[in-house]
């Protein structure tokens, strides 16, 4: 059997997010992991380190992720339950996020087995709701401290409050060597970190301040900015029918991580990445099957 190009790992919280019309499999290591695996197929082997409940959602949550092609070895089944947010969408398709307390995923333990995983792992994801726990955070925190220094680490910063604290937020940025923020997110990260400035200027800052290889910024409507040593790519929205956002930031960054992976040029990452979360804007749920159509595979 061929050999897997990459090994991609995604960390953290598994949920499902409840709408009025039912519920959706999401969390953003999940939403991440189930585009990089759609994006990148065989090229990549894709796990994830999480962990479900004992109960029909769960069972859910690991058959939709078996299905999309993730290594779910590494998801655990524990007694407590598996976690839902219940989503509120404004008029304008913006959602709102309210958490359940005391899930499986806040449960997750690190183990000799789990932290060799870190071994030969070419790019991982993280965020901070996943830290919401002292057990997930010391986890997902050794887990990336683990990775080779080659690892691409990401950082998806996933500003959830009141579930966030500066120190998980700066602990995250010292452990990261690729940062991912939203538009809403960027003022708090300046502030907490004394910077200021215009949007690159920020990203420039944060960028030599925590030594990070590449800074991304989605603006929403007004596309996204990455942001790679004196290298700036500034790409305008891709126009989109917009149904709801959730699941949108995380499709951008799974596309930054497999376009970082296979060193193809900043602004065609940036394109790429804007036209797959403009998709995934325009579905229900978080974690659509991306149209062949869109997958752009570099040349060889």
């Amino acid at each position: 059997m061929e050999q897997k190009k990459f090994n991609l790992i995604a960390l953290g919280e598994i949920l499902w997010d409840v709408y009025p019309d039912g519920a959706r499999f999401g969390g953003a290591p999940a939403n991440f992991a189930c585009t990089a695996a759609g994006l990148a197929k065989d090229r990549i082997h894709m796990s994830i380190v999480s962990a479900v409940g004992r109960d029909q959602l769960g069972d859910d949550a690991l058959d939709i992720l078996k299905k999309r092609h993730i290594d779910t070895s590494h998801v655990f089944q524990l007694d407590e339950h598996t976690g839902i947010v219940m989503v509120h969408l404004d008029e304008e398709s913006h959602a709102t996020y309210d958490f359940a307390p005391d899930c499986a995923w806040d449960e997750l333990c690190a183990s000799p087995e789990l932290l060799k995983l870190a071994d030969n792992t070419q790019a991982l994801c993280f965020g901070t709701l996943g830290q919401r726990s002292e057990i997930s955070r010391h986890t997902i925190q050794s887990f990336v401290a683990a990775a080779p220094p080659s690892c691409l680490r990401i950082l998806d910063i996933n500003l959830r409050p009141p579930f966030v604290t500066d120190s998980i937020i700066i602990e995250s940025l010292e452990l990261a060597n690729v940062l991912k923020l939203s538009d809403e997110e960027i003022a708090p990260i300046a502030k907490l970190t004394q910077i200021s400035g215009s949007d690159t200027e920020v990203l420039q800052q944060l960028a030599k301040k925590f030594d990070l290889q590449v800074v991304a910024l989605t603006r929403g409507a007004d596309g996204a900015l990455l942001i790679r040593a004196e290298e700036i790519s500034d790409q305008p929205a891709i126009k989109t029918k917009l149904v709801d956002t959730v699941g949108a930031g995380d499709a951008f960054t799974a596309t930054l991580a497999i376009g970082l992976l296979d060193q193809i040029p900043l602004d065609q990452i940036n394109l790429q990445a804007c036209t797959i979360a403009a998709y995934v804007c325009s579905q229900n749920g978080a974690t659509p099957e991306i149209p062949q159509s869109l997958i752009s595979i570099p040349n060889s």
